[in-house]
């Protein structure tokens, strides 16, 4: 029943042209959608699926965004616009995998442009705990064992893994898809053109938990990993699980970062680009959303 419901208030307010008007009203301003792994047509994803998009909905959810926004880089943020529709702007945490591979093809056979914020500490085929340690099935980790792994234990990968291992939690195995993606594959997506690279820190912790010296590594580290190997890299950092704290913020300013990005929050306007720089709002897009709900929600609707 309640499927149902949403079914049909979806489709009211497709068909009655309230995203249409809601695009018009947004038409200054920009949505950047934030994904995480996209998953290769005939594999399949374990632990928490709204993070694993497939890779034909991936490319359905491009399609629709080519006729009713204008796809921008994100260096073009600042940039004027008088197209009348609303910009959008795709991003990827993580650099998995299969985002390297079944995301950048898509892109790419599109001309779309997409940043992905890099966690170098996880480049060649490491997985993340958030995989590795979901129970074998669809429901993800659950909310007060995830909510410990990032508070008590920071988030930090070695914590967290000795801290499971101690309580018997199994590991399990996850396809290669939802590994760090290689060197060479962010070498053959930035052969593209189209694909820009940012940071996502070193080793994805809870950086509002860190201490001084842990914070400035996490920081820094990865953004001279990233000029050191790639022409393409931008001074944009993506806060981790979307934890940061003014400490946070005021290390990513001192260290050269330009923006720096969070997982919630929706729509950029123009005064937040000076005003709110490092807390600069996206729209984290889950698997499990329909076609319809998502032209709601980057309609402005919602």
């Amino acid at each position: 029943m309640r499927r149902s419901l949403k079914h049909a208030f979806e489709l009211g307010l497709t068909i009655s042209g309230a995203t249409r008007l809601a695009r018009t009203r947004r038409a200054a301003d920009i949505l950047v959608l934030a994904y995480h792994n996209i998953v290769p047509e005939g594999e399949r994803a374990h632990g928490d699926h709204s993070l694993h998009l497939p890779q034909r909905e991936f490319a359905r959810q491009l399609d629709l965004l080519r006729r009713t926004h204008d796809i921008i880089a994100i260096t073009q943020l600042a940039a004027g616009h008088r197209s009348g529709k609303p910009r959008a702007v795709i991003t990827f945490d993580d650099a998995y995998a299969g985002a390297l591979e079944a995301g950048t093809a898509e892109l790419k056979a599109r001309g779309m442009p997409a940043t992905i914020f890099v966690t170098p500490s996880f480049v060649g085929g490491a997985s993340f705990w958030w995989d590795r340690f979901a129970p074998p099935d669809e429901r993800g980790l659950e909310p007060r064992w995830r909510a410990q792994a990032l508070d008590e234990f920071r988030g930090m990968d070695a914590g967290i893994t000795a801290w499971a291992a101690s309580a018997g939690r199994s590991e399990q195995t996850v396809p290669s898809h939802q590994r760090g993606a290689s060197e060479a594959d962010l070498r053959r997506a930035e052969s593209t053109g189209l694909i820009t690279f940012g940071s996502h820190t070193w080793s994805h912790p809870n950086l509002a938990r860190l201490r001084p010296a842990e914070l400035a590594e996490e920081i820094t580290r990865p953004l001279e990993w990233l000029k050191q190997r790639f022409a393409n890299a931008l001074p944009l950092l993506a806060y981790p699980y979307g934890r940061y704290n003014h400490d946070v913020i005021a290390t990513a300013r001192r260290h050269g970062y330009q923006n720096a990005f969070r997982i919630d929050g929706g729509w950029v306007t123009e005064p937040a680009l000076t005003t709110s720089a490092y807390e600069l709002p996206r729209w984290n897009v889950p698997a499990g959303i329909s076609m319809r709900g998502f032209e709601i929600r980057t309609s402005g609707v919602l």
